[in-house]
């Protein structure tokens, strides 16, 4: 089954930020920083200790959030939020990406197409109407 929940751009303070909602909305909330990743070498080390992906998960919350990495970006209003797509099986998930990526911005620095990563399937767009999407699969 899919599911959908906010996905949140920080720069740099991706950690405060969700520690200060799990105060607030209580919980299970996982910290996941770049240097403790299969991924880590593809980020020079000034990037290690910054948040890859952040979990939030109580009663009737759920967020997911990340510190901003993308060298080739500026973070801006509307570019710092996107719509987190996870689960159901790989054939699910490539039709969705499929079909969101009909007449999708296809800019190389915000399309990502859906492809295998150490951690499960990954890709991105920003759909025609620029609505940001980001797409993870399970191993």
């Amino acid at each position: 089954m899919l599911r959908t929940t906010p996905f949140l751009l920080f720069t740099g303070d991706c950690a405060a930020a969700m520690t200060f909602y799990h105060r607030i909305f209580g919980g299970d909330l996982t910290l996941t920083r770049t240097g403790d990743t299969p991924m880590r070498e593809q980020f020079p080390p000034e990037k290690h200790d910054l948040i890859i992906n952040a979990h939030l998960r109580g009663e009737g919350v759920e967020l997911s959030a990340t510190d901003w990495h993308a060298d080739y970006l500026e973070p801006r209003p509307g570019n710092t939020f996107s719509i987190y797509l996870t689960g159901g099986p790989e054939e699910e998930l490539s039709r969705v990406f499929d079909e969101l990526s009909e007449e999708a911005d296809r800019d190389q620095r915000t399309f990502v197409p859906l492809a295998a990563m150490p951690f499960g399937s990954y890709g991105q767009l920003t759909d025609r109407f620029g609505v940001s999407w980001v797409f993870v699969g399970s191993n």
